[in-house]
């Protein structure tokens, strides 16, 4: 006959018959708690662990392009980058309100870091995230026209919750390319968030999109019901150099 353990391991509740032999290594510790008491923290344990390992499944599958966590953003003055916005951002309000986010700065000002902070709490809410550089989202999205896979990927970005569209505006769109861009983010519209980061300012997006249609299209997208975070200041790579050098 089966042990429970067994039988937990058997129903793939590995955390909780896990948690078991802990109990039942340390008898003195868990002998005053009745039996719901002690099945609770089984299936506790077991909860935790899954959720953890979700998380850990949906960070990697966000692809950032670095690990950026929200306790280490540096809230120095000048740098523009408000504590009492960013609290209530990390609390993830705005995706579940489907808002996005444009991120604006010069080089070396943390743009991306925070992107991807944003992105690192959005997976610790079990949300799923997927960051890109344009130009890299758009030359697969032009290679999937010729593979067949087109719609597919399509289909992938709109289920995102969380779109993370980084060095945008660093070269004029073609045709093709805005096209491409028009149809990922149409589909996202009120369905799911995204957010741009990019070296421009936003009045000058327009010009890096080229056609005004599609220009004016993108950009009621993007900016209809968004937060807008303009980081100035010293660059951030600047002064992690001189503090490592110090």
């Amino acid at each position: 006959m089966n042990t429970l353990n067994d039988q937990l391991k058997t129903l793939r509740l590995s955390h909780a018959a896990k948690a078991l032999e802990q109990q039942q290594e340390q008898l003195t510790t868990y002998a005053e708690l009745d039996f719901e008491e002690r099945l609770s923290l089984l299936l506790e344990s077991e909860i935790l662990n899954r959720n953890q390992s979700k998380i850990q499944r949906l960070k990697q599958q966000a692809k950032l392009r670095v690990d950026a966590q929200p306790s280490q953003l540096i809230y120095k003055e000048g740098r523009n980058l408000n504590r009492k916005q960013m609290s209530a951002l990390l609390t993830g309000s705005y995706l579940h309100k489907h808002q996005n986010i444009l991120i604006t700065g010069p080089t070396g000002a943390g743009k991306t870091y925070l992107g991807c902070a944003l992105a690192t709490s959005a997976c610790d809410q079990q949300q799923t995230v997927r960051y890109y550089r344009l130009t890299r989202l758009l030359d697969d999205l032009t290679a999937g026209r010729l593979d067949g896979s087109y719609q597919k990927q399509l289909q992938s970005l709109a289920k995102k919750a969380l779109l993370i569209l980084d060095d945008w505006g660093m070269e004029k769109l073609t045709q093709e390319h805005a096209s491409h861009l028009l149809e990922v983010l149409e589909d996202r519209y009120q369905n799911s968030s995204t957010i741009v980061i990019s070296q421009l300012p936003v009045k000058e997006w327009y010009n890096m999109i080229g056609n005004a249609t599609v220009a004016d299209a993108l950009m009621d997208r993007l900016v209809h019901n968004s937060h807008r975070i303009e980081l100035g200041g010293e660059s951030m790579r600047k002064l992690a150099q001189s503090d490592h050098l110090a």
